[in-house]
């Protein structure tokens, strides 16, 4: 039992010892060695302690001033650059689609645009770039496609006005689709003022180039003829063949159709006989009478033969 009770008193010892006085002076001591030390280092500096804390002079607080003064005034600048740019009030913009003349721009081919710029103010411009892009509808800060941006750098008078051309080419994998369609213009005045104008924001559609008779259209067409003609000369061929099974099944029935007798026909005709005299009419329709070369007997036409008689 003493043994535990003497460990048990080792254990507590040092916290004791911490919420005596001696912990209090040791505490005591390092304050002062603290004081002593700020003391040695600056003869000017008044500093107030207050529960072993130190207090920043007039020069620490006024460099604390200045530090937060430029973060302050850093914070302004990137405000400034986060911000969007707009266009001068003292600048019109026009822009002309020239090819094609129209919204519906063909995959892949190239897209021409015209932008007027017009100087209205008192100070010089000076365009320096423009760029495009597509965009999703329905989330224009998403790109799909990126264009080239194009730089002048050309100086703009007042009441004077400049053309700038600019091109770019769709992708053929965006054909019969639409985009949101941006156009930017970036330009700054003599003072150094940066400003954008946003010629064309708009959703536009891209559709299959109408070219002419390319390789492809026209292997397709050649393919197209030759099957028409495998066509044609197939049905005619069948028709042929039918033909001549249908007129030698009709010479066949014909060949072997019985011999039907048509009787005695009656001596009437279609012939009008009437503009005839009637002498030659009732001569016509007396009976045959025998011709006198019947009456002669055969021994008779034999004798008329030695003798060399011709019977007239």
């Amino acid at each position: 039992m003493l043994g535990k009770y003497f460990l048990f008193a080792l254990l507590a010892l040092p916290s004791i010892l911490q919420f005596t006085g001696h912990g209090s002076v040791l505490l005591v001591r390092a304050e002062d060695d603290i004081l002593s030390d700020v003391a040695d280092g600056d003869e000017d500096l008044d500093a107030v302690v207050e529960n072993g804390e130190t207090l920043p002079t007039d020069d620490t607080a006024g460099g604390t001033v200045e530090s937060v003064s430029s973060e302050t005034d850093a914070e302004k600048e990137e405000d400034d650059e986060d911000k969007p740019l707009k266009p001068s009030p003292d600048a019109d913009t026009h822009i002309l689609f020239i090819q094609p003349a129209g919204t519906d721009f063909p995959a892949g081919l190239t897209v021409k645009i015209l932008v007027g710029f017009s100087n209205k103010g008192s100070q010089d411009f000076i365009v320096d770039t423009m760029d495009a892009a597509f965009r999703y509808p329905q989330d224009y800060s998403f790109y799909i496609q990126n264009f080239t941006s194009y730089r002048y750098y050309q100086t703009v008078e007042p009441k004077r006005e400049a053309t700038f051309e600019y091109a770019f080419s769709p992708s053929e994998s965006f054909s019969a689709r639409s985009f949101g369609l941006t156009v930017n213009l970036n330009y700054r005045d003599s003072e150094g003022n940066l400003f954008q104008d946003a010629i064309f924001n708009t959703t536009v559609t891209v559709v299959e180039p109408d070219e002419g008779l390319d390789g492809e259209t026209f292997f397709l067409y050649l393919f197209l003829f030759a099957i028409a003609v495998l066509v044609i000369f197939g049905a005619h061929q069948l028709l042929s063949q039918f033909g001549k099974k249908h007129l030698s099944l009709k010479s066949k029935t014909q060949n072997h159709q019985p011999a039907v007798e048509m009787g005695t026909q009656s001596n009437k005709t279609d012939v009008d006989y009437d503009w005839l005299p009637k002498e030659v009419l009732q001569d016509m329709n007396k009976p045959a009478s025998r011709s006198p070369k019947s009456k002669m007997s055969p021994r008779e036409r034999a004798t008329r033969r030695r003798t060399g008689t011709v019977d007239d």
